[in-house]
């Protein structure tokens, strides 16, 4: 996360300004002002930056020296020019994936070989690299100039290689650091996990593979787990919803609420009518920071910096932590992180955090991901209380600094220095993590892991308490906090580098946070017209219902489909104010369900919950209907419009195949030339394509099937495993039923690639189409 100007306003933090930023761009005045090309490095200097910097011993500035030989450059030295150094692209193939493996062997052993040895404008260029720490080399790291990746062909084929891959989900642009928080939380598919501040959600994402480990090649798994994914900004929530279609789940809910009054989740008790307090197995705190650890890739950091916003951020930042730690599991572990390089907003914000809340301890992951190079968490510091770098080294003697008539109006309280070196000694705050930037190529990051020290004793859950240690701290006037942008997409248009910002996540004004309601108090079920009450603050999403599984439209959608009895039928939703189906089905699993019950859906600012798996289909009936009618009769053709117009989506297709009959999927071969005429053309008709895939459609009703291609050669093109897609069937033509992004990622992976032309995006389709 990263920085910006002023805090916005109101719970949900949605009534703040427009902002640059995404989680990888903190915020500057002018746009340019960010870009690389726009300071040369002979401007990337800031005597406060380097002063303040030095001054709490991040790194050592004594140069290395052996008897015999001169001084050699210090690890400050190496550490500032680091700073001044383009910063890496690196990405991850989607881990939840079988195909992720087939993917990775795809660039390890087709681009890379392609790519050593590329030499332009007589400089060698370097391969992608793999980042030894990631779990099974999934990740990769590449450094070349933009220029590069316009005009080199070998890297230009390996840039849109990357494009297609990212728009169907199966790759990531992801700076390397920001992919630690989520390996540190050790998410399991049974877990219930919070990711308190998510947006733009690729982190998130790394969360939702991780709960969906079981996926199979062509299936999406229900895992048992929920992932809640907040934001307070608004407009961010809706990028965080767009970046988790991509592996659509039904155990994901994304809410809009300020991350340091979260209200306090009910769940139905196991036994009997009442309900229980919901406590999290896993809770991420990628806070808002003042992002300077991003400097590499942020160059106006260089000429913006400011000291004091780590000040004015460090409260949010402490409220956040007290909020998450109240809702923790008693077994359950929670990951803090920072891409600022400021001991005021790392290990002050845990010190205070421990010594507040007790029964919690940090936990020692030197031995994880052990080719991470890392340094220990700093135990002493000493915070600077104004933009001109005046430093006190204890509370005491800037409290006595200030004329006494002043002194509550200090703008800056006891947390923010370190505790007596004793205390600091008992907490271990050497087992935070401290990344920087010369040690591996890398942004600078902030990690501590943290855990109860006692299994089976849980605090509290109720926002209060919190509310009551954070206000302790003196009202400062905070920076408007970023997330800086270490999380950017890969998409970009045409061969330009992906580098888009994205809107910022705002820091609000903490407000006591009621419980949310629970059922039967503006709760989801019943109609949406009776749930809504006052007492929203704004919130005008419309409300989630659930239908019942003997619904006439649930029902004839399992009926078009031939969907097995153990389809969750129960889990179907809507989300209108009608509470009627009129145009798109949900699916969730029973733990996201039994949440929707037990809580006010307006209580938790709900966003989205669940994948879409239906909708409807209007176009070409009437006409359809109309001749039918005229030949078989006004009963039979009424019934199939009703049980035809709703077909399957894309996005929804991983999640409802294991529940499709294997008999009423159409089997295609590759060689039958199918996929190509589909893909090429929109509504081709029936009699264009080979008898051999014409006979199947035509035995099937019009309305929504199914089509697996199979693993094999044939029509110039290579499958390394089935590839299943939605189509759609009216009375004359086939139509396929994908956006254009996943369509021209099919094409490019079938119809594009020199021989041999080989598949993998097994489900090209998910998360995209609409």
């Amino acid at each position: 996360m990263g920085r910006g100007n002023k805090r916005g306003r109101g719970r949900g933090g949605r009534h703040g300004n427009d902002r640059r930023g995404g989680t990888d761009s903190p915020a500057v005045v002018n746009p340019d002002d960010g870009r690389t090309d726009l300071l040369a490095k002979s401007d990337m200097h800031n005597e406060k930056f380097e002063s303040y910097y030095k001054k709490q011993g991040i790194v050592s500035t004594t140069p290395a020296q052996t008897e015999g030989e001169e001084k050699q450059e210090s690890e400050w030295d190496r550490f500032i020019e680091t700073l001044r150094e383009p910063l890496p692209t690196t990405f991850r193939v989607a881990g939840s994936r079988q195909t992720a493996k087939v993917l990775n062997e795809t660039i390890e052993k087709t681009y890379v070989p392609q790519l050593d040895g590329v030499v332009f404008e007589d400089v060698p260029l370097a391969p992608p690299v793999q980042l030894s720490w990631y779990p099974e080399g999934l990740a990769w790291q590449f450094n070349v100039p933009k220029k590069v990746l316009r005009k080199s062909p070998e890297f230009k084929k390996f840039h849109s290689f990357l494009v297609f891959e990212t728009e169907v989900g199966n790759v990531s642009r992801q700076e390397a650091v920001s992919m630690l928080p989520p390996l540190f939380l050790d998410v399991l598919p049974h877990h219930k996990v919070l990711d308190m501040c998510a947006a733009p959600g690729s982190k998130t994402a790394q969360l939702l593979e991780a709960l969906h480990l079981a996926d199979e090649p062509t299936t999406s798994s229900i895992p048992p787990g929920l992932l809640i994914a907040n934001d307070s900004d608004y407009k961010r929530t809706h990028l965080l919803i767009h970046q988790s279609a991509r592996l659509p789940s039904p155990a994901l809910m994304v809410t809009n609420v300020d991350a340091s009054i979260f209200p306090a989740l009910r769940l139905p008790a196991a036994q009997g009518s009442k309900t229980e307090p919901l406590l999290f197995d896993r809770i991420l705190c990628d806070v808002p920071c003042s992002g300077d650890g991003t400097i590499r890739k942020n160059v106006g950091i260089w000429k913006y910096w400011n000291p004091m916003d780590g000040n004015g951020l460090h409260g949010l930042q402490l409220r956040i932590l007290q909020r998450a730690m109240r809702m923790l599991h008693s077994e359950g572990r929670l990951v803090y992180s920072t891409c600022s390089l400021n001991p005021v907003e790392n290990e002050a914000v845990i010190a205070e955090a421990l010594r507040t809340i007790s029964g919690f301890e940090l936990v020692d992951v030197a031995t994880s991901l052990p080719t991470l190079q890392r340094c220990p968490g700093m135990t002493a510091w000493v915070p600077t209380t104004d933009r001109n770098l005046t430093f006190h080294d204890t509370y005491e003697a800037y409290i006595a600094s200030i004329p006494e008539a002043k002194r509550k109006e200090a703008k800056m309280g006891k947390s923010h220095w370190p505790p007596p070196a004793e205390e600091a000694k008992g907490l271990h705050l050497e087992r935070c993590m401290r990344i920087y930037p010369h040690l591996q190529d890398t942004g600078g990051f902030f990690v501590a892991v943290l855990q109860r020290k006692n299994a089976g004793k849980a605090a509290s859950a109720s926002p209060s308490a919190v509310k009551r240690t954070a206000d302790e701290l003196p009202d400062v006037e905070a920076p408007e906090a970023k997330k800086v942008k270490l999380e950017g997409e890969v998409v970009a248009p045409k061969d330009e580098p992906m580098d888009q910002d994205a809107p910022a996540e705002t820091p609000t004004e903490a407000t006591p946070a009621p419980e949310a309601a629970p059922k039967g108090n503006g709760n989801v079920k019943g109609k949406g017209k009776e749930r809504q009450q006052d007492g929203d603050n704004g919130f005008k999403e419309n409300p989630y219902t659930y239908i019942p599984s003997d619904d006439v439209i649930v029902q004839s959608c399992v009926r078009q489909l031939s969907l097995k009895p153990t389809f969750p039928a129960a889990n179907v939703l809507v989300r209108n104010p009608s509470g009627e189906p009129s145009r798109s089905l949900y699916l969730t699993n029973d733990l996201v369900h039994a949440v929707l019950d037990a809580n006010d859906f307006k209580k938790m600012r709900l966003m989205t919950a669940g994948t879409k798996i239906f909708t409807k289909q209007d176009s070409g009936f009437g006409r359809a209907n109309k001749n039918a009618a005229a030949k078989e009769g006004e009963e039979k053709v009424e019934k199939e419009a009703v049980e035809s117009q709703w077909r399957l989506l894309s996005e929804g297709l991983p999640v409802v195949l294991p529940y499709i009959e294997p008999a009423s999927i159409i089997e295609a071969e590759l060689a039958s030339g199918a996929l190509r005429t589909l893909i090429e053309g929109y509504y081709p008709l029936t009699s264009t394509f080979a008898e051999s895939f014409r006979v199947l459609v035509e035995a099937k009703t019009l309305g929504s099937h199914v089509v697996r291609f199979k693993t094999g050669t044939g029509d110039g093109a290579s499958l390394t495993h089935d590839l299943v897609l939605p189509i759609w069937k009216s009375q004359h033509s086939v139509s396929l039923m994908i956006d254009k992004k996943a369509k021209r990622s099919v094409l490019f992976l079938s119809c594009v690639m020199p021989a041999p032309r080989v598949l993998h995006a097994d489900n090209v389709a998910v998360g995209s189409a609409r």
